[in-house]
């Protein structure tokens, strides 16, 4: 029976401000890629997520973000290789400070936004996500685009890599995430997204915007949590591959 990870960008919500649906996205979801504080999510909110993701046994990663609140984590900074280190460590251990009262732990790492489509081809900035990740715990695994090379100097530093796949993101004929804010950047319709999501698992492949089908073989599926209908269409995407005989289970 193949199986696969199913995980949701969470605790993103921030004051009074909130986003999504964490409860019930953790209904559905295996991991939870939870927010530490430089893109989104307040100190309770984050202790709040990582305590309902340990009741209902889901796992706990970190998503690190370069350090911008304003823009959500989507926008590029040039920062300096020890700067980013630094602020990817600081994120990891105040996640890991939070699940530790929650009785979980942080289980992998995922950049989030700008960072994680920069360290897709930014050498400097992927050698820093992976030396931040190495100081905190090289036992720790990261998550990330395939091809990415993150992933290849996490792989070199003796981390283990998880490849990603996306229920509701365009992609490019190279197998890219299509830039947000362009034409055929999100997927909106859960049907569509489920259909496409079982090709993935079952056939390896997903259709680009161009119409081409590009290799896609991962073994996480991320479901944004932001997204308008993200729980109907997580929801749809479980029952899909659950019905094809997947099994839905954590990498970590």
């Amino acid at each position: 029976m193949p199986s696969i990870d199913l995980n949701a960008d969470l605790g993103e919500s921030f004051g009074s401000w909130r986003l999504g649906d964490d409860e019930a996205m953790l209904e559905l979801v295996t991991s939870a890629n939870v927010a530490c504080g430089f893109h989104a999510g307040d100190p309770l909110t984050l202790q709040r997520t990582c305590a309902l993701a340990a009741a209902r046994g889901v796992r706990v990663g970190a998503q690190v973000s370069y350090r911008d609140l304003a823009g959500f984590g989507r926008r590029f900074l040039d920062c300096s290789v020890d700067e980013l280190r630094a602020d990817v460590l600081y994120q990891i251990g105040a996640l890991q400070a939070m699940c530790l009262a929650a009785g979980t732990s942080v289980a992998y790492v995922k950049p989030h936004g700008a960072l994680y489509n920069t360290v897709v081809h930014h050498e400097q900035h992927a050698r820093a996500v992976v030396a931040a990740v190495t100081d905190f715990d090289p036992g720790l695994p990261i998550l990330g685009l395939p091809g990415a090379v993150v992933l290849g100097v996490a792989a070199e530093a003796g981390l283990r890599t998880v490849t990603e796949a996306f229920v509701d993101r365009g992609y490019t004929p190279q197998g890219t995430l299509v830039k947000r804010g362009t034409p055929g950047d999100l997927i909106h319709d859960a049907e569509v997204a489920a259909t496409r999501v079982l090709r993935m698992v079952t056939d390896g492949v997903v259709t680009a915007i161009d119409g081409s089908e590009v290799p896609m073989r991962a073994e996480s599926l991320c479901t944004h949590g932001d997204s308008p209908g993200a729980v109907a269409m997580a929801a749809r995407v479980r029952e899909v591959l659950l019905g094809a005989g997947v099994e839905l289970r954590a990498f970590s």
